[in-house]
């Protein structure tokens, strides 16, 4: 004889060990009530079957969590565009972000409203947007690169070279490192 001791109860019928509070575990799947998956999986699925990248669906999901914490955890639903507007007019405001940042933010919350939530964003009303950058981007010359990659050996030296000769992004360039590819390894000899 099995000795139980609390917080557990026991089915005597069938002899299984049920937790209290917790009888939806005990329950086979079958019977169990189908319940609605939160807002976040919900956006996360949404973004996969519309094939986004995982850095994107991370970053959305963090808009659309500092978007409800900032509306002391209201759901998304319940709000609408004047939230938005106060929200994006903050970050501008208070948080000082950049334009491309606050772009992001707006269309994270864009997507949640239009494929998560199914309603359609109308007139955002007078929105402070963040002020452009005015400085240009700094861009070395080619004898400034050949100076630079002098320095590197080995698979540094080929992934700045192919960073820099096929204009590929840090985060490309290190999945081809992830996925073993055969010219990332040394030869044999």
């Amino acid at each position: 004889m099995t000795v139980l001791r609390a917080p557990f109860k026991t089915d005597s019928t069938q002899r299984t060990i049920i937790p209290f509070g917790k009888l939806e575990h005990a329950l086979p799947s079958a019977q169990q009530p189908a319940r609605k998956p939160k807002l976040l999986d919900q956006l996360r699925e949404a973004m996969r079957s519309r094939h986004y990248s995982h850095r994107t669906e991370e970053t959305y999901c963090h808009w659309v969590k500092r978007f409800i914490f900032f509306h002391n955890v209201r759901h998304p639903a319940e709000m609408a565009e004047p939230e938005i507007n106060v929200f994006l007019t903050h970050l501008a405001v208070k948080d000082r972000i950049s334009s491309s940042t606050q772009n992001q933010a707006l269309s994270a919350l864009l997507f949640l409203y239009r494929y998560v939530i199914n309603r359609k964003i109308g007139d955002l009303g007078e929105v402070i947007r963040a002020r452009k950058s005015k400085h240009l981007p700094v861009v070395m010359t080619r004898e400034e690169v050949k100076a630079v990659l002098s320095h590197l050996f080995g698979d540094k030296w080929l992934m700045a070279s192919l960073m820099y000769g096929a204009g590929l992004r840090l985060m490309e360039c290190l999945r081809l490192g992830r996925t073993r590819t055969c010219f990332l390894d040394p030869p044999s000899r």
